[in-house]
């Protein structure tokens, strides 16, 4: 019993490290695939409308309730203590260092990185991907590069769209419905707000958007392995999904996390 659990655990060592090997090259042969010539210009845009532009209702959407409701909980509790005029920097710091990049990432996740982990995953499954191979077209290159530089491309504007509509939701609910003068509002938010702290926000939706593109395209990309024992078909796609999906939004919070750490 002793040794079969040993085994399992070298078996899952083993599995961790390839996989972990195959994203990596997978990542970097992305990368590079972006900057051979005949770059992928159209193919780049049509990723940028489909991950920012047809994002936007969404993020504009989950921005403006949680912008609500940090106005909402910030003025409740500030009020106790008298600095109920502190509530524009508290909903601005709030949204530009952490609620911003990293709500509007797990959005575009659910949306856009679902979707691009289950195209390349019925790709792969309907041997797309290996009629590539065939005709001699970089298959890492059609399917991915263009899809990562979308998102880089999209993830730090996605992300100031997220944080400008919070801050007027929280101005919506602070001011418009709890009495804060306005003028203290937009004085704290302007006077809070430093060059580092947007900078650091952007940063990680930079890191985000890498994430996200690179796990989600990877989990399509490799849907035949997910598929191995379940068996080909529907199900291998299905799961190689919400593998995408879980995965990026867990690597997002850890990466979250990493980035504060430096950052502060």
């Amino acid at each position: 019993m002793f040794k079969l659990r040993i085994e399992k655990l070298g078996l899952a060592c083993v599995d961790g490290t390839r996989s972990l090997g195959r994203i990596s090259i997978f990542f970097l042969q992305g990368i590079c695939q972006n900057f051979v010539p005949f770059v992928q210009i159209s193919k780049i845009m049509e990723q940028v409308w489909f991950i920012g532009a047809k994002s936007m209702f969404v993020i504009v959407l989950t921005a403006i309730f949680t912008g609500m409701v940090l106005g909402l909980q910030g003025y409740y509790t500030l009020v106790d203590f008298g600095s109920e005029a502190a509530l524009g920097s508290a909903v601005a710091m709030s949204l530009i260092r952490e609620l911003g990049p990293v709500l509007a990432a797990i959005m575009i996740t659910a949306r856009a990185g679902s979707a691009m982990a289950a195209e390349i995953g019925v790709m792969r499954i309907s041997e797309q991907i290996d009629a590539l191979e065939t005709m001699d077209i970089h298959p890492v290159r059609f399917t991915f590069s263009p899809r990562l530089a979308g998102s880089i491309i999209s993830f730090p504007l996605l992300t100031a769209l997220f944080d400008v509509t919070g801050i007027f939701g929280g101005f919506l609910s602070g001011v418009m419905m709890l009495g804060v003068n306005r003028y203290m509002y937009m004085d704290r938010v302007i006077r809070s707000i430093e060059l580092a702290d947007i900078t650091g926000g952007f940063v990680k939706a930079l890191v985000f958007g890498v994430i996200v593109s690179t796990m989600c395209c990877y989990k399509g990309f490799f849907t035949h392995l997910s598929g191995a024992q379940t068996g080909q078909g529907a199900k291998s796609v299905s799961l190689a999904t919400t593998h995408a999906v879980v995965n990026s939004c867990i690597l997002i919070l850890v990466s979250d996390y990493i980035i504060t750490f430096f950052l502060v």
